[in-house]
């Protein structure tokens, strides 16, 4: 005849399997509901912890994907290859087991490092496998306080019901993951193809904002279409008209380059269409434009926001009909040349206001490729900053190996008004000042090393900003020396003592600079 005590017990377990089957019932999505199982189970067992491990069908490794009484870190650092410790033979056996104490238990490794800290002479561990028939898709374990075999066998005999009951949800859930992990890898390979089809060698980039840029690139590149370059001074914009030149079919043609800017309006029209002998004072000879230089391949027209009204009209016959006349000649010419135009202004606000022909700027509109400001890129900020200094080191005889944190991060929180011309001359400026192969924060121009840029306040007293490069200097030597402290101290020629002293003072761990040079 059955004590109060089983009857209590029987319905305890009921309970919990109604329940279980309850939540399953409204989500067989393990995603979401398995952390909340076992939260349940905890409740009814007094379970400690508490996972629920899948296998990864491809690499035969066992991964922890719901738990309850562990950290996020703890449970991504549970990971078992096939057989390895307690969790991994369950999943490569298919068969239980139990583990009284797991202080006596080598076979138990504690990879997550959750019972780090604890009396292990108390904890009992108990692993059961999640299988249909007998495919076993992973485990479900938990701790407890150890009390008495008789306790654990009848434990193991409820865990084996839940995993049963389980099981069909496991097995889904682990079929999704796997169809999202093998549609993430497609995808990951087509944006790796897109990207190994085109991705112009002489820009450098990899945010999104620059890779729809080599995409419209990529689009444009094998026609004949004019182009439109639009963005801030020193973005880029002539690398991005280089990059359209040397992907088209125009590539073994010349590409010849003009800045409307820098050129008197006296003489524009001759830098671009040629002139004749005589034609005006001091023309002595005949003269090919830019326009005939370019024949067969590309021009390209920088700040064309800024050229004359007249020039404006000639330039647009010359993109209508692809013909003109040398300043001062009747000989009509006909050319075969691209058009890309580039400018910082806006053109489409110029011609609202009648600054700017709004027929050319629809000829010249066929195409637009925006390109963004450094600051809206900001990702692609230290990939530019590492390749100039690698740039500027081979041009000076340095061997500049790295750019500190405290640099890092001034140059990710500055703003760049110049852009990429700005970066690059701040980074050329750094790399002439360093003494130790290092960029450090002090290296960089006074505009970086605001308020803002640095973290310090305006008011910040010199025993501060005095600490804050010692700090710098002794966490770069610390980086050299993979946290060695005798070795750091060697560099920055200090005794070990003097180099205590410091560490301490500002609150400096070693440790974690252990394995950090580069």
């Amino acid at each position: 005849m059955e004590t109060r005590a089983q009857v209590r017990k029987e319905v305890s377990e009921l309970s919990l399997l109604l329940e279980i089957s309850r939540i399953l019932s409204q989500s067989t999505d393990l995603r979401h509901e398995g952390s909340h199982i076992l939260e349940v189970i905890s409740k009814h067992t007094g379970m400690v912890r508490g996972m629920i491990s899948l296998i990864d069908r491809r690499t035969h490794e066992v991964f922890i994907d719901a738990a309850h009484g562990l950290s996020t870190t703890q449970r991504q650092r549970g990971r078992y290859r096939f057989g390895e410790g307690v969790i991994g033979r369950v999943a490569q056996e298919g068969r239980p087991m139990v583990i009284p104490r797991i202080s006596d238990e080598p076979l138990f490794l504690d990879r997550t490092g959750a019972r780090k800290n604890l009396d292990r002479g108390d904890i009992a561990f108990l692993c059961v496998p999640v299988k249909l028939g007998a495919e076993v898709f992973g485990t479900l374990s938990v701790d407890r306080l150890f009390t008495d075999k008789t306790s654990l066998e009848e434990d193991l005999r409820l865990l084996t019901i839940i995993a049963s009951v389980l099981a069909r949800s496991v097995q889904l859930h682990q079929e999704a993951l796997e169809r999202r992990q093998l549609l993430e890898e497609e995808n990951e390979n087509l944006r790796r193809q897109l990207g190994e089809r085109f991705r112009p060698s002489n820009i450098i980039g990899r945010s999104n904002a620059m890779q729809h840029v080599f995409d419209l690139v990529a689009q444009v590149a094998q026609s004949g279409a004019t182009v439109l370059i639009l963005g801030e001074s020193g973005v880029g914009k002539e690398l991005v008209a280089h990059a359209i030149h040397y992907n088209s079919v125009r590539a073994k043609g010349p590409f010849i380059r003009v800045n409307c800017a820098a050129l008197p309006e006296s003489i524009i029209e001759s830098e671009l269409f040629g002139h004749e002998k005589g034609a005006f004072t001091h023309a002595t000879a005949q003269r090919k434009g830019r326009f005939e230089m370019a024949d067969g391949g590309s021009i390209f027209l920088d700040e064309v926001g800024d050229l004359s009204p007249a020039t404006q009209a000639r330039l647009l016959r010359v993109l209508q009909e692809r013909e003109f006349e040398r300043v001062g000649g009747t000989q009509t010419l006909r050319v075969n040349v691209r058009v890309i135009a580039a400018t910082n202004r806006d053109l489409e606000a110029l011609a609202a206001q009648g600054i700017f022909r709004e027929d050319l700027y629809y000829r010249l509109n066929v195409f637009p490729i925006p390109i963004p400001p450094l600051r809206e890129r900001r990702t692609d900020i230290l990939l530019l900053a590492d390749f100039f200094v690698e740039k500027f080191s081979r041009a000076n005889n340095k061997k500049v190996r790295r750019i500190s944190t405290p640099a890092i991060d001034m140059l990710t929180r500055y703003h760049w008004p110049g852009n990429v011309r700005e970066l690059e001359n701040c980074m050329e400026r750094a790399v002439l000042l360093t003494t130790d192969d290092v960029v450090h924060g002090h290296h960089l121009p006074p505009t970086l090393q605001t308020a803002e840029a640095s973290f310090s306040a305006l008011d910040d007293t010199l025993e501060n900003k005095v600490d804050r490069y010692e700090r710098e200097l002794i966490v770069e030597a610390l980086k050299s020396a993979r946290g060695n402290m005798a070795e750091a101290a060697r560099l920055l020629g200090l005794s070990e003592r003097k180099m205590g002293l410091r560490v301490r003072k500002l609150s400096i761990n070693p440790r974690e600079y252990r394995g950090s040079a580069e």
